[in-house]
């Protein structure tokens, strides 16, 4: 199925042009678009004519004379601030469409249950974004997993370090309350990756969880996982920004990003997409994590949980 009819909030966000772009290349077309902030001159390349809207009440009531003027608007494609993606979905279904959510699809793991009653009575269907199930990499990964002897136990260390300057505490994304921290909003899809090619963890410890890092263990059906996140650009090396080890081999994801937006929203269009409840188990990890008490650098830690905290910019 392609020609889908799309709005968008959230479209000045870091992710919205690679939702722009599926939508393009998809042959959908985006009709409307809502962000707080105008600094969307991205939507130029994608979409120029489609009108555009600061105010959130405006944006609702241009829905909704689209839907009374019978050219009603097929999906919604959600890309706000993490804390929002509730609400907005719930506008989505109340107003007729389909939806697609970027990650999280929500902070806590109760919010799914009552947006899968939602969608239940609305008819229509919410999906979320789980591009990383969808790169060739880990898709070869789980293959060799699911194929080695049932008892086998892998030692897994993941290491992701993506740096981000002083503006992301100052933004949503440094308030947890707003982003859920940093292990939900730049941990949540790799944690995902992560139970859907090891197993749900049955074991699940907090090394440490500060505004710029955050450091754990699992123990999961198919291994042993030790795992570390930083936005700290001092914790940066380019050998060991973003990758996996499994049982000493490395394992590199690091490209092959571009354009599994785009292969995320086929699979949707063709009635595959990733729907809530493929989502919930990360939720779940994230949430668990966010409410876990940090142990400090004990038993079988991430080495670099051991590197020396540094001070919050702004205290």
């Amino acid at each position: 199925m392609i020609g889908k009819t799309y709005a968008i909030v959230g479209a000045s966000g870091y992710i919205a042009p690679r939702h722009m772009q599926a939508m393009r290349d998809t042959g959908g077309t985006l009709c409307a678009a809502h962000d707080p902030n105008d600094s969307v001159g991205i939507m130029d390349r994608y979409f120029p004519k489609a009108s555009f809207f600061t105010e959130f009440e405006r944006f609702d009531r241009h829905i909704d004379k689209l839907k009374r003027d019978d050219t009603p608007i097929d999906i919604l494609s959600v890309c706000s601030p993490n804390y929002l993606h509730d609400a907005h979905i719930r506008f989505g279904l109340r107003s007729g469409m389909d939806v697609v959510c970027e990650k999280p699809l929500v902070l806590n793991p109760w919010n799914v249950d009552a947006l899968q009653e939602m969608e239940r009575e609305s008819s229509k269907r919410v999906y979320t974004i789980l591009q990383l199930r969808l790169h060739p990499q880990l898709i070869a990964l789980r293959k060799m997993v699911q194929q080695a002897p049932a008892d086998k136990v892998f030692d897994v260390d993941l290491t992701y370090i993506t740096p981000r300057g002083y503006w992301y505490y100052a933004s949503w994304k440094g308030d947890v309350a707003k982003s859920g921290g940093i292990a939900t909003n730049i941990g949540i899809h790799f944690f995902d990756v992560l139970q859907w090619v090891f197993g749900y963890p049955t074991e699940s410890v907090v090394h440490v969880h500060t505004h710029d890092r955050a450091a754990g263990f699992f123990g999961c059906p198919k291994a042993r996982i030790r795992w570390f996140l930083s936005i700290n650009p001092e914790l940066s090396n380019s050998e060991t920004n973003r990758s996996m080890t499994v049982d000493g081999k490395r394992w590199d994801f690091s490209q092959g990003f571009t354009d599994l937006h785009t292969e995320s929203y086929k699979a949707i269009l063709n009635g595959n997409g990733f729907a809530m409840d493929d989502a919930r188990h990360s939720i779940d990890i994230v949430h668990k994590i966010r409410n876990g008490k940090p142990v400090g650098a004990k038993g079988d830690y991430h080495p670099l949980a051991a590197k020396p905290l540094h001070k919050h910019p702004f205290t």
